[in-house]
């Protein structure tokens, strides 16, 4: 699995979102570095890490888990952030903090969740996926962008990123939006007792702030910040107040 291990202190993992890679950290990164001993990964199939078998939510979560420090606080991004709940439910003692970023429990709208996207929105991208992967990205990395205040710069930074740190396998972006679709992690949340600081964008066009709002109202120890003027790309749109609210959070600020 391809870390980027920046820094010296407590171990803290970032863990990006889907069709990205590591470098979308690198100025949260370079804040932390001083007061963290920071692990900026490629998620399997992502950047420089190979895909794994099977590339579902489970597997991705123990693949991270035994790539990374026995004790550490979890910061996770979007589809990082499921990873992160995930792996704070079933291996707590690695996980001393969480720090959710733009996360949901369950990205596509029920019945009885209506803090979702519709579903029709990710059977688009799976089908545009599958004829052109590299559009598809693009397009979701606009849609992330959408609404910020800065959302030209987000997108472009975003889009300068993508694949630098190498192109990502098509079989695991196709799993990623699978786990985006069926995965519902809502029954877990009251059992996972770390620390947790939700981080949301008020704009986010992708995981409605409605979300943030949920996992603070379910898990037993969270704190929610909201991002005003701030859209789904908040660790490119906010990298600097961002850090500094990990800062404080893990200083118990």
């Amino acid at each position: 699995m391809q870390i980027v291990v920046s820094g010296s202190g407590p171990d803290l993992v970032l863990l990006h979102g889907w069709g990205m890679n590591a470098l979308v950290w690198e100025e949260m990164a370079a804040a932390l570095a001083p007061r963290f001993r920071v692990h900026s990964v490629d998620l399997p199939g992502h950047g420089g890490s190979p895909a794994c078998t099977p590339c579902d939510l489970d597997t991705m979560t123990a693949t991270l888990a035994s790539a990374l420090p026995p004790r550490a606080t979890i910061c996770g991004w979007s589809l990082g952030g499921q990873l992160a709940i995930n792996w704070a439910r079933t291996r707590p003692r690695q996980v001393e903090r969480l720090v959710l970023i733009a996360t949901t429990p369950r990205f596509v709208q029920a019945m009885e969740w209506v803090c979702g996207i519709d579903g029709a929105v990710l059977d688009d991208f799976a089908e545009n996926l599958a004829r052109d992967w590299r559009e598809t990205l693009h397009r979701f990395n606009a849609l992330q962008a959408r609404g910020d205040a800065h959302a030209r710069t987000v997108s472009r930074q975003l889009r300068e990123r993508l694949l630098t740190r190498g192109e990502p396998v098509p079989a695991a972006l196709a799993a990623g939006l699978d786990i985006l679709r069926k995965t519902d992690l809502r029954a877990g949340l009251t059992h996972i007792a770390q620390p947790t600081l939700i981080l949301h964008g008020a704009r986010d066009n992708v995981v409605p702030v409605a979300a943030g709002e949920y996992l603070q109202r379910t898990l037993p120890c969270a704190m929610l910040d909201v991002f005003d003027d701030t859209a789904h790309a908040l660790p490119v749109a906010q990298p600097q107040r961002a850090a500094l609210r990990i800062k404080e959070f893990c200083s118990g600020a």
